[in-house]
């Protein structure tokens, strides 16, 4: 029988397992920018043909991706009810301002491209949503000098003309994070032009189209659900229609939490489906953001959706042959797969999988950490278990 102690201690080896993770993915990208090396240091894996072109753009994808995922835990002091995380979260979180003082200084020989080509509007948006993600650790703990050089780099990309898709949600969440960092610049008409542009693009059912078309991947999950809801949580109270917005948005985003719940297989496998699928655990964004919103549909408990992601980070990161002998992650979904990698994947750009590690800003008393082991609803069905039946989100 499962004592109470036992189930605290077992919860507690859970987490662990996360934080494990998420530190060997962090590990290498990190101390090689506080030691301003990174640029000599991560190699870049990509397809053949495209390292001079994915040379420009990989460290940023790494800073962005990375502190994107890492920012709930690094905003939660004392989060884990534990002296031990809590120093490793105070070393990652001055790791990480360290990181993002060498990405964003002209001086600093890992100084990142954040004006040349169209890739830099999609990784300082990443980068932005870190920022919103974790004000006080990430922005407000910067020295004001480093605050001018991520304001400066941010405003930089506005050369940049984002695509007719997904793209114009990056160039909206920097304008957001400019506004939120109390620039008084900070340019409406792009966050506006996103915003009604998804709203024009919602296909129905949870699922927005990635520009007019619908594509069956997991962009809604990689960007679009994610990175909506936060723009708008951002802007709240600033237009009335976009506050209208964020509250429908907010209905989709629970539906398509449960869509994603029910694509985790009983073995945390998931279809692979659509491009970019080296993102791995990324792949599930926008559920570890319902998660730790608070904001998972009805029929799923917090602690079911943390068994389900645990078992998509076992199959996804545990795989032999994910990282290097140095630590650095390589091109694959389960493994080394490289030749599923598309022209604009290179190493940086696997960072996205860090996403999938939202939760770990819920305390270790939460729900989600502390709840019973509970099945996920694959896991349920395909054992003979009931299910709820799936019913369709009406407009």
């Amino acid at each position: 029988m499962m004592t109470e102690a036992n189930l605290g201690a077992a919860h507690a080896a859970e987490r662990a397992y996360w934080l494990e993770k998420l530190g060997q993915v962090a590990d290498p990208v990190l101390n090689a920018l506080a030691e301003r090396r990174l640029k000599d240091a991560m190699p870049v894996e990509c397809k053949p043909g495209t390292e001079k072109e994915r040379a420009q753009f990989t460290h940023l994808e790494a800073l962005g991706r990375l502190l994107a995922g890492m920012a709930p835990w690094l905003e939660q002091p004392g989060g884990a009810e534990e002296e031990a995380e809590e120093k490793l979260r105070l070393r990652y979180a001055e790791l990480a301002r360290a990181a993002i003082d060498a990405g964003t200084n002209p001086e600093s020989p890992d100084f990142m491209n954040f004006s040349e080509g169209g890739q830099p509007i999609v990784d300082a948006a990443f980068l932005s949503q870190a920022l919103l993600r974790a004000p006080e650790e990430l922005w407000r703990k910067l020295d004001p000098g480093v605050q001018r050089n991520v304001v400066a780099a941010l405003k930089a990309t506005r050369t940049r003309k984002p695509g007719y898709n997904n793209w114009l949600l990056f160039s909206a969440l920097i304008e957001a994070a400019l506004f939120a960092a109390g620039e008084s610049d900070w340019d409406p008409m792009r966050i506006d032009y996103a915003i009604r542009q998804h709203e024009q693009w919602y296909k129905g059912d949870g699922a927005y189209g990635d520009g007019p078309e619908f594509h069956w991947d997991y962009y809604n999950s990689f960007v679009i659900q994610p990175m909506l809801i936060d723009l708008l949580e951002t802007m709240r109270g600033q237009d009335g229609t976009w506050d209208d917005i964020r509250h429908a948005a907010q209905r989709r985003a629970i539906r398509y939490a449960a869509v994603q719940e029910r694509f985790i297989g009983p073995d945390g496998s998931f279809p692979p489906i659509g491009r970019s699928l080296p993102y791995r655990c990324g792949a599930f964004h926008s559920l570890a953001q319902s998660a730790l919103r608070g904001e998972l549909p009805e029929e799923l408990s917090p602690e079911s959706v943390r068994c389900a992601l645990t078992a998509v980070l076992r199959r996804t990161l545990d795989a032999p042959g994910t990282f290097t002998p140095e630590g650095w992650l390589k091109i694959g979904l389960a493994g080394h797969q490289r030749e599923i990698g598309e022209s604009y994947i290179s190493t940086g750009s696997l960072y996205l999988c860090a996403v999938a590690f939202l939760p770990l800003g819920l305390p270790a008393s939460h729900p989600f950490w502390s709840g019973p082991d509970a099945p996920w609803t694959s896991k349920t069905v395909w054992s003979g278990g009931e299910i709820p039946i799936d019913t369709a989100l009406k407009s």
